[in-house]
């Protein structure tokens, strides 16, 4: 068999992956009876020219032979795949623990549970069946369950969000392919594994979620909903046992570390028990919802769906030497509110498989530094953000504040929407942000939402809204690691987004991936 990869086919926006195939076949020259199977490697859209749109495809082909003919095709010697090597022979005495099963954790555990070392996965929330009733729950009564909310629960964070799949790291090794391919076996569209631009959808995405589950425990693995890990039992500088809900111990030499970065009782826990954290830097700011016609008809020259509702990304340097950008945009989606703790507020974004709500919305975010920070301690940016979650609940009595543009320019309080209306999960109320959040954070949005209208015709209308407060863009702190992915307490390692490192599903999914290469490097499974 040979394998070609042929690149930079340019369609018309009318066509379809399937003629893909057809001009991958013709540029390369491979007649119908030498092909043994055809696939997209990847697909993207180039709207550069509104009145010329093309679809850009590269497609991946076996062939029985193939004679060296053909622009833009490439020979492969195999199909790219993800390898690794069980090579540790240190025998296990307990069963490595799992702490948290967002992506990083569970991706870690899923490797773990296939290859025969019977992970116990803890989950502070609750299984994925009952936190959408936990969740729909909170959106339609405002009565939160600490534990089981958007942030917290089976599938992390990211399970009620837009699903994006899309990183930016380097990935020689292919894990990425690894990670697409393992959520298409359990349930998701086979577009994200060549869409230039993938995500799941929250509604797909819980689907996922189980699937994996239930292969983890076929497997060999345990779960234990419903459950917070409340301290740790440390001998000679290692672990010898986690504390489960402050009343039972549960022995292990091994915890992979996966909180995500909502965990503020347990980053707490960690300072007090001698865990080196670190401040990271993050982001903070506001939720944007314009009509997803309006961005449609600037991104594409038209206001349908006919190529999916379009995205966007904007990205602005401030005078005073801030970054400001768009982040977690959710084409066709709902702004929630996210928040994890009684009496603080926070929104992120969410977006169903089809994207098919009338606004578009992105969290329009500013840098935010430790020299922002209340003091130097590791936690101070925890600090910040309950301060200001706090502040966005007590401005609307827990309701989600929304002001629109011209207002918020004003600094008047909305009193009446506009064109826009709101697309949220939860209850709103019209507001004044300035009542809110600092001013260095409203001036560097009002003078990036002036440029964004540069960018993006439409986008600084006058009835756009803002929504407050995005404050859970990324971990505040570091858990810091060593280059064996432990920390200086032996035994444990620092896993994903909550831990600092990792932006995003995928990256975080890698990174539990990493975790687990690292271990089997010095651990052999159970026999």
């Amino acid at each position: 068999m040979i394998y070609l990869k042929v690149s930079n086919i340019k369609l018309n926006i009318e066509q379809t992956k399937e003629d893909a195939i057809q001009e991958a076949l013709r540029i390369a020259r491979v007649k119908e009876t030498d092909l043994i199977e055809a696939k997209i490697s990847k697909y993207s859209i180039d709207a550069r020219k509104k009145q010329q749109i093309v679809k850009l495809f590269t497609v991946l082909l076996t062939v029985k032979q193939y004679k060296g003919r053909g622009k833009n095709v490439q020979v492969l010697k195999k199909l790219p795949e993800h390898h690794y090597e069980i090579s540790g022979t240190e025998p296990l005495k307990h069963s490595p623990v799992v702490v948290g099963f967002g992506p990083a954790g569970m991706f870690c555990a899923y490797l773990l549970a296939l290859n025969g070392y019977r992970p116990i996965v803890v989950e502070r929330g609750s299984a994925v069946e009952k936190r959408i009733e936990d969740v729909n729950h909170f959106w339609e009564t405002g009565e939160l369950n600490e534990n089981s909310n958007v942030q917290f629960g089976e599938g992390g964070a990211g399970t009620f969000s837009d699903g994006k799949l899309n990183t930016g790291i380097k990935d020689k090794q292919h894990r990425i392919h690894y990670v697409l391919n393992t959520f298409i076996k359990h349930g998701a569209a086979e577009q994200i594994a060549y869409d230039a631009k993938p995500h799941i959808g929250t509604d797909v995405l819980c689907k996922v979620v189980k699937s994996m589950r239930e292969e983890i425990l076929a497997n060999g693995g345990t779960f234990l909903f419903d459950t917070t890990v409340t301290d740790f039992e440390v001998k000679n500088g290692r672990l010898v046992a986690l504390e489960l809900n402050h009343k039972e111990w549960l022995e292990t030499e091994h915890c992979i570390l996966a909180i995500g970065h909502s965990a503020r009782d347990t980053f707490r826990v960690l300072y007090e028990k001698g865990f080196v954290l670190e401040q990271k830097p993050f982001a903070m700011g506001v939720r944007v919802e314009h009509l997803q016609t309006m961005i449609n008809q600037s991104q594409y020259g038209f206001e349908d769906n006919r190529l999916g509702a379009a995205p966007y990304k904007v990205t602005y340097h401030t005078k005073e030497d801030r970054g400001v950008y768009s982040f977690c945009m959710c084409p066709g989606g709902y702004v929630v509110n996210s928040s994890s703790a009684n009496r603080m507020l926070c929104v992120n974004g969410m977006s169903y498989q089809k994207r098919d709500s009338s606004n578009a919305n992105s969290a329009i975010v500013t840098t935010i530094t430790p020299k922002d920070f209340p003091s130097d301690h590791p936690l101070a940016g925890v600090e910040l953000q309950e301060r200001l979650e706090q502040k966005t609940y007590e401005a609307c009595q827990g309701k989600i504040p929304v002001q629109r543009l011209e207002d918020f320019n004003s600094k008047d309080t909305t009193t009446a929407f506009g064109k826009v209306t709101p697309c949220v999960k939860g209850a709103v109320q019209k507001a004044n942000l300035h009542e809110i959040l600092p001013e260095y954070m409203t001036s560097a949005i009002q003078e990036a939402m002036s440029y964004f209208g540069t960018v993006i015709q439409g986008f600084d209308d006058p009835d756009t809204l803002m929504l407050a407060l995005e404050s859970r863009t990324s971990s505040p702190v570091r858990i810091v690691r060593d280059e064996t992915f432990e920390s200086n307490i032996s035994g444990i390692y620092p896993a994903g987004e909550g831990a600092g490192y990792a932006g995003g599903i995928t990256s975080a999914a890698i990174d539990g991936m990493k975790i687990f290469e690292q271990f089997i490097s010095r651990y052999r499974p159970f026999e």
